[in-house]
């Protein structure tokens, strides 16, 4: 069977490649199942299912939520090709938070020094969605920072000086928009939540009671012992188990789409059973 990954980005929100080249790059790596999973839009789905349609790729429409919680959670929901649509209008409300968010940023990067103009990120930016890693990109090209990372480390990370909080919706909230709108809450990269195993179990009972249906066990950043807590959590919790990359491109150029950091391998029944819970869902 062919290789799966069912959590990257494209330049619709802060990849390097756009839908149609992130296809054939999926192909040219020997992926058959892809899902295209970016922050806060289906922007380049339409273009992206065109290309795999041609390619003999099965892409999964998929987008990526920020909860409002602390730490970060993240839900990647996921939707067949003919129901998406149905989520979009939850989409633009957190799109209009961005917008909101992104003058602010340029005022604290202005009021630290930093000369960067609204342009100059925009330009980083070949979507609509307009973030963090944008303003990151402009910082190092400057030479303000070393790296996008040092960007965020420094000064766009939460409690850093030049973070601005936007508007999100509860963990709850999410799942429940994402379920009724007929697709499938999971949760994305648990070990980024830096919880104690304990406390994220107290976690996923809660996000299930709200209607959660997988857990991301296959992450590139979960090392083997952790992974297998994490498929036995989802097999005690009666959860699927999904897995992906998180692959952005050149922006974050150790992350290879399929692989991660060289230590990854998405099942083939990770892509089945998610498809399996969207065609119920």
């Amino acid at each position: 069977m062919g290789k799966v990954d069912l959590h990257t980005h494209t330049t619709s929100s802060d990849g390097t490649l756009s839908p149609s080249e992130i296809i054939m790059y999926a192909k040219s790596k020997g992926i058959e199942i892809l899902a295209i999973t970016d922050h806060d839009t289906f922007d380049g789905i339409e273009q992206a299912y065109e290309t795999a349609e041609k390619n003999g790729i099965k892409l999964i429409c998929g987008t990526e939520i920020s909860a409002d919680y602390t730490p970060v959670l993240h839900i990647l929901a996921y939707f067949r090709y003919d129901k998406y649509k149905s989520f979009e209008n939850v989409l633009k409300t957190l799109q209009k938070s961005r917008q909101e968010r992104n003058p602010k940023i340029l005022k604290k990067l202005n009021e630290l020094g930093f000369d960067i103009k609204f342009e100059e990120v925009i330009a980083k930016c070949h979507g609509n969605i307009i973030g963090r890693p944008h303003f990151a990109q402009v910082m190092a090209d400057k030479g303000y920072v070393s790296s996008t990372d040092e960007a965020f480390e420094k000064y766009l990370a939460e409690g850093r000086p030049a973070y601005v909080k936007k508007e999100k919706l509860s963990p709850q909230k999410t799942i429940e928009e994402v379920a009724r709108a007929g697709g499938v809450p999971v949760l994305a990269h648990p070990i980024l939540l830096g919880m104690e195993d304990q406390k994220l179990d107290e976690l996923i009972v809660i996000l299930k009671s709200y209607g959660l249906k997988g857990i991301e066990a296959y992450y590139t950043e979960h090392s083997h012992k952790y992974t297998q807590f994490l498929l036995d959590m989802a097999n005690i919790h009666g959860l699927i188990v999904t897995g992906g990359s998180d692959f952005h491109g050149s922006v974050k150029k150790s992350i290879e789409i399929g692989t991660g950091y060289g230590n990854l391998e998405v099942p083939f029944y990770c892509a089945q059973d998610l498809m399996r819970e969207m065609d119920k869902a």
